[in-house]
């Protein structure tokens, strides 16, 4: 999503200055709000940064660092605080990366683009692979068919990491909305159901499987990770509901916003994975930031608990003790979450 400055009508993102003690991703969805009429949820952990040179009205022209943060959109306004000063809209990378005019955030917009998704996620048969890397002849395809079936593994993979992109999505709802408790909450179990479907189906191919895309260990160990993660997802919100618990702090709530940005990181790693070797650095470069998210998850787990048992204390040491649950499960989901990164490390490794 891009909006036009207000004075000279490029196209920019959303951005502005933080406000005195207000953290910078949480300044960035005030910014969203204002400019661009998007709510939803910011992750703290920023995806680059950018500098450029603004004019300011006294004459001067001064460079300004700009640090970027994802913002998972749950809503757009139809009106908000500067619609009658600016437009927006929504573009498609490529294009996003051409309207903007600031060399930095360009190559930054690019950055975010899999140069080789489209490739990736056509159906490549190995012996398809094998002809493109050797240089034999399709004329043999015939010998493909006597091999015995591979399974749709790839499938699988993909169906399995959108039931954890939604049961995150889901799981943010019931972080930031009250009013739809039991709904959310309903959500994210029906999609941990969904997703044992998937690995049941993927567990048993992997038993009836001659020929499989990776090494049976890997595939159960990617697989099992994420479902570790759609697994703590339904604990947390087991937790809440159990507790009846609604005191979510800024805590919580930043790293559910880790969740969601990783879930939708993951998104795209998987697809990837159709074509290891094409799209090596492209999956580096995504489990990379998933480790960091990861690493920013576990500061923000500590300072919760730590805030919490102050506020607590030994004046209400239950209170402590479900929010330290609550906290527990969501750090175990960013675990869940790492250990899925370097389960497709391993097969990159392997296969790359």
């Amino acid at each position: 999503m891009l909006v036009t400055s207000r004075e000279s009508r490029r196209w920019v993102i959303p951005k502005g200055n933080s406000a005195p003690g207000m953290a910078a991703h949480a300044a960035a969805a005030v910014e969203a709000e204002e400019e661009a009429g998007l709510l939803g949820w910011a992750c703290p952990t920023p995806l680059g940064s950018y500098r450029y040179r603004k004019r300011r009205r006294n004459g001067a022209s001064l460079m300004v660092d700009v640090e970027v943060f994802p913002l998972a959109v749950s809503q757009e306004l139809t009106t908000w605080k500067e619609c009658d000063e600016r437009e927006r809209r929504w573009f498609s990378l490529a294009e996003a990366a051409d309207a903007v005019d600031e060399p930095d955030l360009r190559d930054l917009i690019r950055s975010f683009v899999a140069s080789e998704f489209r490739a990736a996620t056509r159906r490549t048969t190995i012996f398809g692979t094998v002809a493109q890397k050797t240089g034999i002849s399709r004329m043999f395809a015939w010998f493909h068919r006597l091999l015995p079936k591979q399974g749709n593994f790839f499938d699988l993979f993909e169906a399995h990491v959108q039931a954890v992109v939604a049961g995150g999505d889901a799981l943010a709802r019931l972080f930031h909305d009250q009013n739809n408790r039991a709904d959310h909450i309903r959500e994210v179990i029906e999609r941990e159901n969904d997703a044992d479907d998937v690995i049941r189906e993927i567990l048993s191919s992997v038993r009836q499987t001659f020929l499989t895309p990776f090494d049976r260990s890997a595939i159960i160990s990617l697989v099992s990770s994420m479902d570790d993660a759609i697994d703590e997802m339904q604990a947390a919100v087991s937790a809440v509901d159990l507790y009846d618990f609604a005191d979510f702090g800024q805590e919580m709530r930043d790293m559910v916003a880790i969740i969601v940005d990783s879930t939708r990181v993951l998104a795209e790693a998987i697809p990837l994975l159709r074509d290891v070797s094409r799209n090596a650095a492209r999956l580096h470069e995504l489990t990379e930031r998933l480790v960091r998210m990861e690493g920013h998850a576990d500061t923000i787990h500590a300072a919760g608990l730590k805030h919490a048992y102050k506020a607590c204390g030994s004046a209400d040491p239950m209170s402590f003790i479900v929010r330290r649950e609550i906290f527990n499960h969501l750090e175990r989901i960013t675990d869940a979450l790492e250990d899925v990164a370097n389960a497709i490390d391993g097969i990159v490794i392997d296969h790359a």
